[in-house]
């Protein structure tokens, strides 16, 4: 039996393609472990699956001064001897990582062995983490067709994100049945993430009195963001949805988000025609409104920046989408990035 050892943590994000890749891995007899941190969010959603897990310490590459950076290089190598040790007793035939400062010692142990790694790189601009992994990786996946020139070129490969084959078979009535919304109106559907966003939160409720003239409204808008004076018909609330996620999916018309990567690769695997709004580079390192320009130009998203959102700019920004929605549609439909799971296991099939 072959063995496959995953990595990746910190954010859901650098988890949840990982578990995308699960049921084909398991359909393909790969025997799997995971090596996350102690007590990270990844040891509760890789668990769930019934993969054994094991921890260890890591610490974080910072490019900004701070006292960790004096302890966190120690508990790297803690972690990279823990992690040798791991796969020493492993064996495994290849590793697949997902990325996160969890995975850097472990893909240096695997490098270490001489085992081959595939990782997987989200953003435009790969991160630290991963350009620390890039020399010892045999292939580097990625999202956007930009993100190509960045890479060694005998090592890049376009793959698009892994996304769970659950969230393409959503259904209608499900949707309707769980909402208790209608088919009467196009419906759209806003995703912040599971902290939600303010400023998108607030700029769609603003809209609410035009919007729901045409549109029905899902909002997910986050832990603790709930307004319970808002509660109108047509406009449903909550705060995170995970297993009805691909019901909503499957009755809504246009989709209102941010623009981390895997969110966005999820609606162009859907062909959900989209109105982006990525974090502005003031609070982030700007890789949100890279992500969000390359699905611009490539014509699957309509962008609209935060500093521009306001109910006027919001309610043009979903006519425009609406009324243009086929050909938003076709062009996803001509996309090879729709789904990296069947090009990711290609690979570990190939290198394993």
């Amino acid at each position: 039996m072959k063995k496959i050892l995953l990595t990746g943590g910190g954010t859901a994000g650098h988890v949840t393609p990982n578990i995308a890749l699960l049921p084909d891995l398991k359909a393909e007899g790969y025997d799997i472990h995971y090596i996350g941190s102690y007590e990270g969010m990844e040891k509760k959603l890789i668990t769930a699956q019934g993969i054994h897990y094991d921890g260890i310490a890591t610490g974080k590459f910072r490019r900004y001064l701070s006292a960790k950076n004096l302890t966190d290089p120690f508990r790297v190598i803690k972690g990279f001897q823990q992690a040798k040790k791991l796969i020493r007793d492993y064996k495994p035939d290849v590793v697949f990582s997902k990325g996160g400062f969890v995975a850097v010692p472990v893909v240096l142990a695997a490098g270490h062995y001489h085992i081959p790694i595939i990782i997987h790189e989200s953003d435009m601009t790969p991160g630290l983490a991963n350009k620390i992994c890039m020399r010892t990786a045999k292939k580097i996946c990625c999202n956007f067709p930009e993100t190509v020139k960045l890479l060694p070129a005998d090592k890049a490969v376009l793959t698009g994100t892994p996304i769970r084959r659950e969230l393409l078979n959503g259904s209608r009535d499900a949707g309707f049945a769980f909402t208790g919304l209608s088919d009467d109106k196009p419906i759209l559907l806003m995703m912040g993430g599971s902290t939600g966003s303010r400023a998108v939160n607030a700029g769609l409720r603003s809209a609410l009195p035009q919007l729901l003239k045409e549109f029905h409204v899902i909002h997910l808008c986050g832990k603790g963001n709930l307004d319970s004076t808002l509660a109108q018909p047509g406009y449903i609330q909550y705060e995170y949805i995970s297993d009805e996620l691909k019901d909503l999916f499957a009755i809504s018309d246009i989709v209102l988000s941010r623009a981390g990567a895997n969110a966005i690769c999820e609606l162009l695997a859907l062909k959900k025609p989209n109105i982006l709004v990525p974090l502005p580079a003031a609070v982030s390192r700007g890789d949100q409104i890279l992500n969000a320009n390359s699905f611009k130009k490539q014509g699957f998203s309509y962008v609209l920046e935060e500093e521009k959102l306001n109910a006027d700019t919001l309610m043009a920004a979903v006519h425009e989408v609406y009324n243009n929605r086929d050909s938003y549609k076709k062009a996803m439909a001509t996309s090879n990035q729709s789904n990296g799971v069947d090009i990711v296991i290609k690979l570990i099939k190939e290198l394993s």
